[in-house]
């Protein structure tokens, strides 16, 4: 079924992302990394947020909340 969304509507979206670091572009002499974890508040470039991903279990599944703050998903 399709649905229609009117301007002032908002679509929630669960975006699941599973690297955990950026990924490198090399398009001029400088590097550039774009963001593969989706936590950078600069997308789609990356600003450091994949190192809140280091301690996470590789089988887990968790929730970064707008502060920063990670819950694990049941």
């Amino acid at each position: 079924m399709l649905y229609s969304l009117r301007k002032e509507e908002h679509m929630a979206r669960n975006v699941i992302k599973k690297d955990t670091g950026p990924m490198e572009i090399k398009p001029q002499a400088q590097s550039t990394w774009i963001c593969m974890c989706g936590l950078s508040k600069n997308q789609p470039f990356c600003d450091g947020s994949h190192k809140k991903t280091q301690d996470e279990d590789e089988k887990g599944t968790y929730v970064y909340n707008a502060d920063g703050t990670r819950t694990q998903a049941a």
